[in-house]
């Protein structure tokens, strides 16, 4: 496994020289996270930044009854870790699985931080992620207010197909928001449509 593949995606968000993304890509280690395996759990402190090479994740909370609720899907090329116990240092309610085996680069928030003090550039690529990351929470927050069940289907469609082929349809309903049963009749009647 080289590392050339996180140089190539620092150095792709052009806020990032080649010297400093070469020097960045010495600080990560990588690590293979097999399929159901969790990278975090809820009550443990996330502690890892973490680029996903190979593979498919989610992130998932529980609801009142016990429920898993699937928050997020990730892809290759994503930036994985729960950013509010990542930075707040404080105990996540969220937990992170691998839906296949995965290939995974990470540094841990104490190298993050002095890489952040360090190397200016990276701070900026950092600020870069988070409002990405944010855009993307209050997109998904607006989506599940203004469109109706099937527009958000058709929208992750487009967006992230290959997690259908990836994730329990369970996964995906939760994610949407709706039920299992809803997920199906969409499906069904889209499959009419087409």
């Amino acid at each position: 496994m080289s590392k050339e593949v996180i140089i190539l995606y620092l150095k792709s968000t052009n806020l990032i020289s080649l010297e400093v993304a070469a020097e960045i890509a010495n600080h990560f280690e990588s690590k293979l996270v097999l399929r159901n395996q969790k990278i975090l759990e809820e009550g443990t402190v996330s502690d890892e930044y973490l680029f996903l090479e190979k593979g498919f994740m989610r992130s998932f909370a529980h609801d009142t009854d016990g429920n898993e609720v699937t928050t997020n899907f990730y892809s290759p090329g994503d930036v994985i870790f729960e950013v509010a116990s990542f930075f707040n240092r404080t105990k996540s309610k969220e937990n992170i699985q691998a839906l296949t085996d995965c290939v995974t680069w990470y540094i841990t928030y104490e190298q993050l931080n002095n890489l952040f003090h360090a190397l200016p550039e990276f701070r900026e690529f950092g600020r870069s992620i988070l409002v990405k990351g944010f855009s993307g929470l209050k997109t998904r927050m607006l989506s599940m207010i203004t469109e109706t069940a099937e527009e958000r289907y058709i929208s992750l469609l487009k967006t992230n197909p290959e997690i259908f082929q990836q994730a329990s349809l369970k996964n995906i309903a939760s994610f949407l928001g709706i039920t299992d049963t809803s997920l199906s009749r969409i499906r069904k009647e889209l499959s009419k449509k087409h």
